[in-house]
């Protein structure tokens, strides 16, 4: 196959691949998250992250994964 040939068939599957993310696109009717919806969800996300950090340094938590770690680490391999 030519040079040519080979660059037009893949600009022809190109288009094809392209028409069929459109097509589905526009069939889902979903755009996406929009801004507003992204800072919730990374609001969010903060407010959980800041959560697990107070509970995995609170002192009865923190005692057990560590007696959890160094347990781990005295077992057989």
């Amino acid at each position: 196959m030519s040079e040519a040939k080979e660059e037009s068939a893949v600009s022809a599957m190109m288009r094809r691949l392209w028409k069929r993310v459109r097509t589905a696109r526009e069939l889902s009717g979903d755009r996406g998250m929009s801004t507003a919806e992204y800072a919730i969800g990374t609001l969010a996300a903060v407010a959980l992250a800041a959560v697990l950090y107070k509970v995995v340094n609170s002192g009865p938590v923190g005692e057990q994964l560590q007696q959890l770690v160094e347990r781990a680490l005295r077992g057989p391999f």
